[in-house]
């Protein structure tokens, strides 16, 4: 579970309104009693995609494309926009995925940013080796004398169970 608090649309909806009317984000977060990290990261979306987006935060995933990732990235490490104004600029509904593009576009140039390939690769176990027939043989023989030593096992058991609980005569 999340300890973080999601608010409903209505209040989202109100934080943008008083935005627009031109209170700060401190003042709006008092006013409204929610944190003012919160009512920030909803100021920043709206100033970024506008009331829509701001009305939809949280319900979905927006999948961004590699040339507008390595744009905004490169526009805030190498070019100085602030990360408000690329979120603006190129449409990005959330801080988040920001933050993690300019570590990742530090860490490893514009390729960090590719996509990678999802699931497992096809093929991905050792192909099944041709046994030969003598190991094939062999296999079918340890195969035999693991199951004849179970049932021999299995027998001996059953046959103490019942001497355990057969009677005996009193004497």
């Amino acid at each position: 579970m999340t300890r973080r608090t999601i608010y409903d649309a209505v209040t989202r909806s109100r934080a943008a309104e008083l935005y627009d009317e031109g209170y700060g984000v401190r003042t709006i977060a008092d006013l409204i009693e929610v944190p003012y990290e919160a009512v920030r990261q909803w100021i920043d979306t709206y100033r970024s995609v506008g009331i829509e987006g701001l009305m939809v935060m949280g319900h979905k995933y927006t999948k961004y494309s590699f040339e507008t990732k390595v744009a905004a990235a490169r526009a805030v490490v190498d070019d100085g926009v602030s990360k408000a104004e690329a979120m603006a600029k190129f449409g990005i509904a959330s801080m988040t995925p920001l933050k993690n593009w300019m570590r990742a576009y530090r860490e490893g140039g514009p390729e960090a940013l590719r996509p990678k390939p999802k699931g497992r690769p096809r093929g991905s176990g050792s192909p099944p080796r041709k046994l030969t027939r003598e190991q094939e043989l062999e296999r079918r023989i340890q195969k035999l004398e693991a199951e004849n030593a179970y049932l021999k096992k299995s027998i001996a058991l059953k046959a103490e169970k019942r001497s355990r609980t057969a009677r005996r005569p009193r004497p």
